[in-house]
């Protein structure tokens, strides 16, 4: 059966791969899109698309409601630089950041799906329409982990773990098993400039699911730029979450990785 899907599209290319999978399956797809983030040409590969302003909550729901829509996807990110900047609350949004305890990622997507849901419609992961996308478990470049590397794996990803626990960031970046560089508003690519300068590189980065983390809001995201922004900052390796990492253009994603020596590791 055929449905009517909304997508409040963020930045980057996954709200095109996302909207691509559910039009290929023959489902109608209206999409919100925010002005200064998301891209233009996702215009191509929806059935209808409205523009709003950073933390316009009301003209969201009212868009969506509008074309009955009946479940609710959320797909790329907002820069929290932008999100700072260019934030114009409505009444509906400000009510919505009132209730918070705090302004945490997590926290303020939960709110948001909440209201979105009290409204009828029924807010879903993007996963099982990714699944070509989501990141495999092993070693996937040509290059396998030396030594070093697995211990700085283990020592990561349990830190990884309680920064995650946190809701601080999805990424460390560390180095004979020091921490060097933990994400936090700043973002991964940030992060591990930060990391291999500090490191002076041959740096380790895992990036994982955080374990509290709603996968019908947000999930870890890595791509061809976050290999080049790897070799550039001088890093050696990097470790993902296997199966809940989503992966923007696999095999360029590999070639990257390959041409630069890089060891890609699935966890």
């Amino acid at each position: 059966m055929n449905l009517t899907f909304g997508l409040i599209a963020g930045n980057g290319k996954l709200p095109i791969l996302l909207s691509q999978s559910l039009r290929k399956q023959g489902h109608r797809l209206v999409a919100v899109g925010h002005m200064g983030e998301t891209r233009k040409d996702l215009k191509r590969h929806v059935d209808s698309l409205r523009w709003v302003q950073i933390g316009q909550l009301e003209e969201i729901i009212r868009a969506l409601k509008g074309e009955k829509v009946e479940k609710v996807l959320l797909a790329g990110g907002i820069s929290k630089r932008h999100f700072f900047s260019r934030l114009k609350p409505d009444g509906r949004a400000l009510k919505v950041l009132s209730r918070l305890r705090d302004k945490k990622d997590d926290a303020i997507l939960r709110a948001l799906a909440e209201e979105i849901e009290s409204e009828g419609m029924q807010v879903i992961s993007p996963a099982p329409f990714l699944k070509e996308h989501l990141a495999p478990k092993g070693c996937w470049s040509l290059r396998q982990p030396t030594e070093r590397e697995k211990e700085d794996m283990v020592f990561g990803w349990e830190l990884a773990q309680q920064m995650g626990i946190l809701d601080i960031g999805q990424s460390v970046v560390v180095k004979d098993q020091i921490i060097l560089a933990v994400e936090a508003i700043e973002g991964t690519d940030a992060a591990i400039r930060r990391g291999g300068k500090l490191g002076r590189g041959d740096v380790a980065v895992i990036k994982i699911c955080k374990p509290k983390q709603d996968r019908r809001l947000d999930l870890p995201v890595i791509g061809p730029s976050t290999l080049r922004v790897l070799a550039k900052a001088g890093g050696s390796l990097l470790a993902v979450e296997a199966e809940k990492t989503i992966v923007m253009d696999k095999e360029q994603v590999l070639r990257v990785a390959d041409r630069n020596h890089l060891c890609l590791v699935g966890l």
